[in-house]
């Protein structure tokens, strides 16, 4: 599907106005005492709060009386069908279980998707007061130091990279191993960022962020901000990533291509 200039200056407009609602909605309940918070998990520990549901039911609001032809898929309420062909893809809070650890690292995520995957993304951390957007018209990211262009950085070896995940255990046994194959040759590896890692990637400040066990809503967004300022994302083959799963993201082709081969061969 061919998506207008015109079109993507709405979806901008319209994925603006609903973060800034989001960040009203959840600020409140950030590092406050009294929050509530709920286990999703059958086993283990998959928390959700008010403050996610609260940001969810503002941006859906927002996105139905401007865009009703739209689809929605959430993570905290029913997928809404629409007409279109384009999709709403949001995570109200990414990174819920370091929101109620009091940690800046959680944050909003929207994302428009059409047959081909997310072509719009927009990644905000309300606390810090950044966020960062991409398109097919480039990437932009804004905050209380300024604004400016995103552009992902050209380190063309592993030995030099600076790599991230969310968990340690990142999924299965093997694909921890595959992971840690990776990180033993790179320079540095961080843990424990959600959304935030992403955002860093295509700010240029990191070169690959690694994860397993992922949902849609959890990378499309990243993957159109990432795309956007010149990197890639893919799954641990190669192939497509926006249906979640396991995710590759890069800075660039080259270190995309050693990642992706040292992942493939610990797999076989």
């Amino acid at each position: 599907m061919v998506i207008s200039k015109d079109t993507i200056r709405t979806i901008d407009e319209i994925a603006h106005a609903a973060a800034d609602a989001a960040r009203d909605a959840i600020l409140p309940y950030f590092r406050s005492r009294d929050l509530i918070e709920d286990n999703k998990a059958q086993s283990g520990f998959d928390p959700v709060t008010e403050a996610d549901r609260a940001a969810e039911e503002c941006i859906r609001a927002i996105i139905r009386d401007a865009r009703p032809e739209d689809s929605i898929l959430g993570e905290e309420f029913a997928a809404y069908q629409g007409t279109s062909g384009l999709t709403w893809v949001l995570d109200p809070i990414d990174g819920t279980r370091g929101f109620i650890s009091g940690t800046p690292t959680w944050g909003i995520l929207i994302a428009v998707s059409d047959v081909d995957g997310p072509f719009y993304g927009l990644i905000d951390q309300p606390y810090i007061g950044e966020r960062f957007t991409g398109s097919p018209y480039g990437a932009q990211m804004s905050g209380p130091h300024g604004s400016g262009v995103l552009a992902t950085r050209g380190t063309q070896d592993l030995s030099q990279a600076t790599v991230f995940t969310t968990f340690p255990e990142v999924g299965s046994e093997a694909d921890a191993r595959a992971f840690r194959a990776v990180s033993n040759r790179a320079k540095l590896t961080r843990y424990g960022m959600d959304c935030y890692a992403y955002a860093l990637l295509a700010a240029g400040q990191i070169d690959l962020v690694i994860e397993a066990g992922l949902q849609p809503y959890d990378i499309q967004a990243p993957i159109a901000v990432i795309k956007a300022a010149g990197g890639i994302v893919t799954d641990w083959e190669g192939g497509s990533a926006h249906n979640g799963g396991r995710a590759l993201a890069a800075a660039n082709p080259d270190i995309h291509a050693q990642a992706l081969s040292v992942l493939q061969g610990m797999r076989t």
